[in-house]
């Protein structure tokens, strides 16, 4: 029996929490495709990336009580930061690196003591993220006794069980895109087969985050309605250089081990129509802006979804859009000559691929499903075809089964991609994996005893932090002497100089050795799970 939810008048205030200065794309998707559904909905886009850090409280406090909303949506992007970049006061890979493995004992009391900035900077942030959103719903129930607080975005999704316990009672938790449950929380109806949950209320549902999202047609983005609610909007257009997203699809249909994309988003891709992204673009276009990043997961996923990017990117040089750059993520296996052509023609100045290992055993054991010898290949296609600029390569070293002789063979794939490439032209970005619930890499830790059901993954007690970033032994202590020691003699450049390191130490595959990966009878650890 469906249950009936009265219809309110609503004013909607979509609050993005405060994070890097990245175009807030889920609340601009989310309050057009509201507008175009209940287009006598009044809304606002609070963005807390454009305000500083002393004015979080005083500016939320503002915009409430000059807006009055009846519905607060809060956006959090971000929580976990296992990275090689800075943030948060600190580079939090070097951190961690220096404590755990640092012989010298100042170093080791400096990467103590960084950890420690960063340690109290993340519970201040957690804290300060969940106090602005308690800070907005009282505010907001001053002028409506009724209003309601939704929680979502990338960070929600992640952590959606262990949030749910700190945040107001009668929060929506929304796991994964939001436009159908607020479509359904607006017009009245029952929204809790939707992937959400009530704090306070209800526990989530079993393998939430694996149910699949509800379909959704999208059409293009209406800069026109969004840039009358939102008031910070030229913010994002005032730097020449800066990339505004556009999303071409949602859905990512493989099994890599250690991501959490595609159960976030689904496995089923849903082709955005390729007329309504360059009307998009074109609105954007025509306020200036020449860098577009498109969102997606993969730009280009499996093979099947080729002649959508043919028939995206031949649109765009029909647009006449003939100046602009792009970039995006790219199953660069995917890859054809006509969609290289068309890659370097639309103006692709930067692609970034996430191959993990140059090792074709590994990226069997990690359930990446590509083949190394088609992405070399494909790689030479767009050199040919006039692709002249940046590719970054993602390496996540100490993997399922990591030994020298794999390490040889990602050192012999790297240099492969710089001859094709140029030295200058190839940057390695060395990973360590954090491990995130719902993953397969998770399973895997509880069957191998290195985790615990029931572990806090929002935890970044030394105890915990060590098993999420991903550096088991018996080469964690190998590969956080080489990072220190890159990090010693060359930081600014800390992805070549880790590569230069190791083969110094281990040497270089051959190249076919690399490539090659004959099937093995034994089971295969984390196919088991």
């Amino acid at each position: 029996m469906e249950v009936k939810i009265p219809m309110m008048e609503n004013r909607i205030l979509y609050v993005r929490l405060p994070c890097n200065p990245i175009f807030p794309i889920g609340v601009v998707y989310l309050s057009d495709h509201v507008h175009k559904q209940f287009p006598d909905i009044e809304q606002r886009i609070f963005d807390l990336g454009t305000v500083p850090p002393l004015d979080y409280s005083s500016a939320l406090d503002r915009c409430i009580d000059e807006f009055k909303p009846t519905l607060l949506v809060f956006s959090w992007r971000d929580i976990q930061i296992y990275a090689p970049v800075g943030g948060r006061g600190g580079n939090p890979l070097q951190n961690a690196f220096e404590f755990y493995y640092a012989k010298n004992p100042l170093l080791k009391l400096r990467g103590g003591l960084g950890g420690l900035r960063i340690f109290i900077a993340y519970y201040v942030e957690l804290w300060r993220n969940q106090g602005l959103i308690k800070r907005g719903l009282k505010r907001a129930q001053k002028y409506n006794s009724n209003a309601r607080v939704v929680v979502g975005g990338g960070a929600v999704s992640v952590f959606y069980e262990q949030l749910g316990k700190s945040l107001p009672q009668g929060t929506i938790i929304s796991v994964g895109e939001g436009e159908t449950l607020l479509e359904k929380l607006l017009g009245g109806k029952d929204f809790r087969d939707e992937r959400c949950y009530i704090a306070g209320e209800a526990q989530p549902r079993e393998r939430l985050i694996h149910e699949q999202p509800t379909p959704l047609e999208k059409t293009a983005c209406n800069y026109d309605y969004i840039e009358s609610i939102w008031p910070e909007f030229n913010f994002y257009l005032q730097e020449q250089d800066f990339y505004i997203g556009v999303q071409t699809k949602r859905g990512c249909p493989h099994n890599c081990c250690y991501c959490v994309y595609t159960v976030v988003e689904g496995k089923q891709v849903r082709i955005n129509p390729a007329d309504e992204v360059v009307a998009e673009m074109r609105q954007l276009y025509d306020r200036g802006i020449r860098n577009f990043w498109f969102t997606d997961a993969q730009f280009i996923p499996a093979r099947k979804f080729i002649d959508d990017a043919i028939e995206l990117l031949q649109k765009i040089v029909d647009s006449g859009m003939t100046d602009i750059h792009w970039a995006a993520y790219i199953r660069a296996d995917n890859l054809t000559p006509q969609l290289c052509d068309l890659m370097a023609k639309t103006g692709m100045n930067y692609f970034e691929i996430g191959i993990t290992s140059g090792s074709q055993e590994l990226v069997r054991k990690m359930r990446m499903g590509y083949n190394l010898r088609t992405v070399l290949q494909n790689c030479r296609d767009l050199k040919a075809a006039g692709f002249n600029d940046l590719v970054s390569v993602n390496y996540s070293f100490n993997v399922i089964d990591e030994r020298p002789e794999t390490i040889r063979q990602t050192i012999a794939y790297h240099r492969e991609l710089e001859r094709i490439f140029g030295a200058d032209k190839v940057e390695p970005a060395i990973f360590f994996i954090g491990l995130q619930p719902h993953t397969h890499l998770e399973e895997y830790a509880f069957k191998e005893g290195i985790l615990k059901p029931g572990y806090d993954p929002m935890s970044l007690m030394p105890w915990t932090a060590k098993k999420l970033l991903w550096n088991p032994e018996p080469l964690g202590s190998f590969f956080g002497e080489v990072c220190l020691q890159a990090w010693q003699q060359n930081p600014n450049d800390f992805g070549r100089e880790v590569m230069k390191i190791l083969e110094e130490k281990l040497g270089c595959a051959d190249l076919e050795a690399a490539l090659s990966a004959p099937i093995e009878t034994k089971d295969k650890q984390l196919a088991a799970v």
